[in-house]
């Protein structure tokens, strides 16, 4: 299934608002302003709008006010945004050089950076992919991973698995480690076993190694993000992760975003200790 939404952060919202700015153009561009509603409409996002209250602001000032208040607010419904908008774009010309809608070269190569540091692709023409993993250097691969861990952080259901793969990010993160800290990841373990070898490796705790008399109390915490991990793992739907629902259809919406949230919280320690 195609995906409807992508990552955002500060730097991609400036870099794609920049897309559709012509305030400086004798002939303006499109998407219209009206295209605009549209697309601010369908994500449900009119309220955060500067036209919708009162105000005339250009294309740039517009989208940004939108986008940033949606970083803030409801960052779902800002993925689906950037997503939508970027489409538009494409569909008007806005990427191909002998189009009066060109956005420009400076646009396009600003927003390959700031796609870049989420993880992902972004081309000349205006596709959009997750950067191929297996193909980064170990320094890439963890600036990859903690891209995905601080979506995560913030409860976007597409950070639970690495986009394309469908690989839980925790077990990610657990072969990355092991790679890193001892060379060789055996890809046939349980779950559970992977996890307790990336704890080993990085000198956490876990429930199998009994507690010690005046332990460090962060010794107890990280036997606790074990359990939370096996435990989130246990609600994978480890038959729709294609389908965009990477939690048993009897996980709530809300539970969902938590769970999400738990595997940023113990993806980023594991990262933080290596």
């Amino acid at each position: 299934m195609k995906s409807t939404s992508v990552p955002f952060n500060e730097a991609i919202l400036i870099a794609v608002a920049k897309m559709i700015d012509d305030s400086l153009l004798d002939t303006k561009r499109e998407p219209s302003h009206s295209e605009i509603d549209f697309l601010i409409s369908q994500v449900k996002l009119t309220n955060a709008d500067p036209k919708s209250q009162g105000q005339s602001v250009g294309k740039f000032k517009r989208m940004r006010a939108v986008l940033y208040w949606a970083l803030e607010n409801d960052v779902p419904a800002g993925e689906k945004l950037v997503k939508r908008l970027i489409d538009t774009i494409r569909g008007c010309g806005g990427f191909r050089e002998d189009s009066s809608n060109y956005v420009g070269k400076e646009a396009i190569s600003n927003t390959i950076e700031a796609f870049r540091t989420e993880g992902y692709m972004f081309s000349l023409s205006g596709e959009i992919q997750p950067l191929v993993l297996d193909n980064l250097s170990e320094k890439e691969m963890t600036e990859a991973l903690q891209a995905y861990v601080r979506r995560a952080k913030k409860g976007s259901v597409d950070a639970a698995l690495l986009a394309g793969t469908g690989k839980d990010l925790i077990e990610a993160v657990s072969k990355h480690v092991i790679n890193v800290k001892w060379g060789q990841v055996n890809s046939n373990q349980s779950f559970p076993f992977l996890l307790g070898q990336a704890f080993t490796a990085l000198d956490m705790a876990t429930p199998q190694v009994k507690s010690e008399p005046n332990e460090s109390y962060m010794k107890r915490y990280e036997r606790s993000l074990y359990e939370l991990g096996c435990s989130v793992n246990a609600i994978r739907n480890k038959e729709g992760t294609g389908h965009g629902r990477p939690f048993l259809p009897s996980i709530t919406q809300a539970e969902a975003m938590n769970a999400i949230q738990a595997i940023g919280i113990i993806a980023d320690y594991m990262l933080m200790k290596l």
